[in-house]
């Protein structure tokens, strides 16, 4: 392999001769967790897939750990290890291939069965087929072969590893997992990725649950998939809250799209200091913004406006308790002062 690139056979031997990869890396340790998209109309697959290589480039970006994301000229080939896993109690034949995606306002969407798009005739998955006992694993080589022809933009794909199987019935099911692949194609440099969000509100819903939402924009050239986390301070009290988990899916170019954190029940109205942190991979922006949710509808069960109400009972009880021991303390420190000398 060329220099600046970490072989990944001082760890384990690979299933597959290691292929010449001089744009790819191998994931740093710790960055080993499963980067699987299962099909949303699939059962259970019983198969897992990782990807086993990112561009040296993109050390920095989050994404290109889980998914194939690249920016190449017209002409470039690129290819990149992934693992396959038989995570059943069966023996497994999983076959691998690659099949057309797109990205919308609704985001990412897979394409049924083995729909093809002109980014998955570029793709070909060596081996096709493979026999895995339990636990078995194989490393299989997917090769992106971009035409010299090939006109500038995005194109999206998935790198699938399918099982068959059945419902109990004389039904066929199939179980598939599979690894995005988000890539531009253009002379020159990566076109740029940017959003923009939105000022921060707070709210209840119907069930008396509070809730924080923006609006996001995708400003750049390239597709987001957005994930970030909400943390809540300054509220009542002194009170705070997080940091809450926020997925915010894949969003087109041009798109926009509205983050919606749900939040315990219990919090008390506020106002609360909200800051909302949101990225893709390297590409990271945070709003703030003060927030108040707003009392319980009327609707809402009469058991949770008690939890509520004892929140804020104890919440009040915690505040006068803290005042009590600041005070004794104060006082005893003043008790405790040496005499000055005559």
């Amino acid at each position: 392999m060329a220099a600046g690139s970490v072989s990944a056979a001082a760890q384990r031997p690979p299933a597959l001769a290691e292929p010449t990869l001089p744009e790819a890396d191998l994931p740093a340790a710790g960055s080993r967790e499963p980067s699987t998209t299962p099909s949303p109309d699939a059962q259970p697959a019983g198969v897992g897939i990782r990807l086993l290589d990112a561009p040296v480039d993109r050390r920095d970006d989050t994404r290109a750990y889980k998914y194939i994301v690249d920016h190449v000229k017209p002409g470039t080939t690129i290819k990149r290890r992934v693992e396959v896993r038989n995570s059943s109690e069966i023996h497994r034949k999983v076959t691998l291939y690659a099949a057309a995606a797109s990205v919308s306002e609704n985001g990412f969407e897979f394409a049924p069965d083995r729909t093809e798009n002109e980014l998955s005739s570029w793709i070909s998955v060596s081996p096709t087929e493979e026999a895995l006992a339990p636990d078995e694993e194989v490393e299989a080589l997917a090769t992106i072969t971009v035409p010299s022809a090939a006109e500038a933009g995005e194109r999206y794909a998935v790198v699938w590893a399918e099982v068959p199987g059945t419902d109990g019935s004389d039904v066929r099911s199939v179980g598939r997992v599979g690894i995005r692949v988000y890539l531009s194609v253009g002379p020159g440099g990566e076109p740029p990725s940017g959003f923009d969000v939105g000022p921060l509100t707070g709210g209840r819903d119907a069930e008396g649950t509070p809730f924080v939402t923006a609006e996001v924009r995708n400003t750049g050239r390239r597709a987001l998939d957005l994930a970030g986390e909400l943390r809540l301070s300054d509220g009542p009290g002194g009170l705070a809250a997080g940091p809450v988990k926020v997925e915010a899916g894949t969003l087109p170019l041009d798109g926009r799209a509205t983050v919606r954190v749900l939040l315990d029940r219990r919090l008390p109205d506020g106002p609360w200091a909200a800051t909302l942190a949101l990225a893709s991979g390297w590409t990271k922006r945070t709003a703030t913004g003060a927030v108040t949710f707003g009392p319980v509808p009327a609707g809402a069960s009469s058991e949770d406006q008690s939890r509520q109400l004892l929140t804020g009972g104890l919440v009040a009880s915690g505040l006068v308790l803290t005042f009590l021991v600041v005070y004794v303390y104060r006082r005893r420190l003043r008790t405790q002062e040496p005499v000055p000398a005559a």
